[in-house]
């Protein structure tokens, strides 16, 4: 029995559909260097999303595997309460350095969906333990997305994903996504004045002293579409949570460590949340880690002396786990060395101009753009931005033509998109949007039959 054989027996694999496997066998990835992977074949494909958008520097780059291994000569794993390391420590304090003046706590765990599970639950917790227990309602986005616990997809405003478990689900309320070229409110962008946040200011004045908190990913909403919105909206709307007392989480998951264009989406709008959620990019894309920020503020109402119960209960057995932290640490040391952020302006410039090229494919209706990310949004006409049916499996095809090109592309519907490595040379780029060019601009790639 070969790998690929014993793989569709045993494994069971995220958003993937049992029947894919009838139309093409499961890539089967064999090793990784700098922004490319190679199949058991020694065939090699560009890592256009970050392998889910976590690799920063490149795979296996040297600074970051030097840090873990060395962290492996002295320690692998201890708990995280009672006892603590060096590692932990050193991250929390390089990640209160670089993030905004409030958040002054750092609080550990393993993946983005706990680290914004655990947000929530400090911030009801909080109200609890300030005297106002009547502050335990939450606000959310339509097409959000914050993780796979509980709390999250109660949160979470992405049906597909989520209905199966919508028996478990509390409820919350939910506001309409900043979705400009499909605008909920049917307005215009450049004569909007913002009037998704009106639903907003609407529920705070109605029932401000209710809400706990507020959670949002800044500046694009992933995996509801790669929705890019402007940086006033998330302005104006931490301005407003700010006005009614209300705490306000941002799920930088995502967007964290110069995906965007800043070290963090929060710097472009200059909002300063009471909670700051960060993975993913957080060891490069190395090692399962995440991190919960919280302000001081926040850690008082915890902090109390022994006859007081006022615990946090919440931990993972691999919270802080000491090689993931290594690999946070050799991350940001990578950040200091090769001055990434320095480099990024230049590349940003020369990947949004190669992408303008995509606007004249009629099917394309829509082109969005955000530091090293970028997304296409296929319609069936321009004019009046009709969709492809979900019959269509439009991301399928295009996903198989990539493999083709030595892509690897991971379509979320109608929508294809580039998420590259901060790591990507303009050479790269130019190689990875011609190939992509040739995947897109080829009809027989399309499902056309409606046509």
């Amino acid at each position: 029995m070969n790998l690929q054989d014993l793989d569709k027996q045993v494994l069971w694999h995220p958003y993937t559909q049992m029947h894919d496997y009838a139309s093409r066998d499961l890539l089967l990835i064999d090793r990784a260097l700098g922004i490319k992977l190679y199949d058991q074949d020694g065939r090699e494909y560009y890592d256009t999303i970050s392998s889910w958008w976590c690799i920063l520097h490149g795979h296996g780059h040297p600074t970051i595997r030097e840090a873990i291994h060395g962290q492996l000569d002295r320690l692998e794993q201890v708990l995280l309460a009672g006892t603590t390391h060096e590692p932990a420590i050193r991250l929390a304090e390089q990640l209160v350095e670089i993030t905004q003046p409030p958040l002054t706590r750092v609080f550990f765990s393993d993946n983005g969906s706990c680290a914004c599970e655990i947000a929530i639950k400090m911030s009801l917790q909080y109200w609890q333990q300030t005297g106002r227990p009547q502050r335990k309602e939450l606000v959310a986005l339509t097409r959000g997305y914050h993780g796979d616990t509980i709390g999250t997809m109660s949160l979470g405003g992405v049906p597909e994903f989520h209905q199966a478990f919508g028996g478990l689900m509390f409820p919350s309320h939910r506001l309409p996504s900043p979705y400009c070229y499909r605008c909920p409110m049917h307005r215009e962008p450049r004569t909007c004045d913002l009037a998704c946040l009106d639903p907003l200011a609407a529920l705070l004045e109605k029932q401000g002293d209710r809400i706990a908190a507020l959670i949002v990913e800044p500046l694009i909403q992933a995996a509801g579409g790669m929705i890019i919105y402007p940086t006033a909206y998330l302005t104006r709307l931490a301005a407003m949570t700010t006005e009614f007392g209300v705490h306000l989480i941002l799920d930088e998951v995502a967007t964290g460590f110069g995906r965007t264009g800043t070290m963090f989406a929060m710097e472009q709008a200059g909002v300063e949340p009471d909670f700051l959620c960060l993975s993913k990019g957080l060891t490069g894309g190395f090692m399962p880690l995440a991190a919960t920020m919280a302000t001081e503020e926040v850690f008082q109402a915890f902090y109390a002396p022994y006859q007081e119960n006022q615990t946090f209960y919440h931990g993972h057995t691999f919270t802080g786990n000491p090689l993931g932290c290594a690999a946070g640490l050799g991350s940001l040391q990578v950040f200091a060395e090769e001055a990434t952020m320095v480099a990024l302006p230049t590349k940003i410039d020369h990947f949004h101009r190669g992408m303008e090229r995509f606007r004249t494919l009629p099917w394309v209706g829509d082109l969005r753009k955000l530091g090293m990310i970028a997304a296409l949004e296929l319609v069936m006409d321009k004019e009046s931005k009709e969709p492809f049916a979900f019959e269509d499996r439009v991301g399928w095809a295009l996903y198989l033509a990539g493999l083709n090109e030595g892509l690897l592309l991971r379509p979320l519907g109608n929508v294809i998109y580039l998420w590259l490595p901060l790591s990507t040379t303009t050479t790269e780029i130019d190689d990875i949007l011609e190939r992509t060019w040739r995947v897109l601009a080829d009809p027989a790639n399309l499902p056309f039959r409606h046509l």
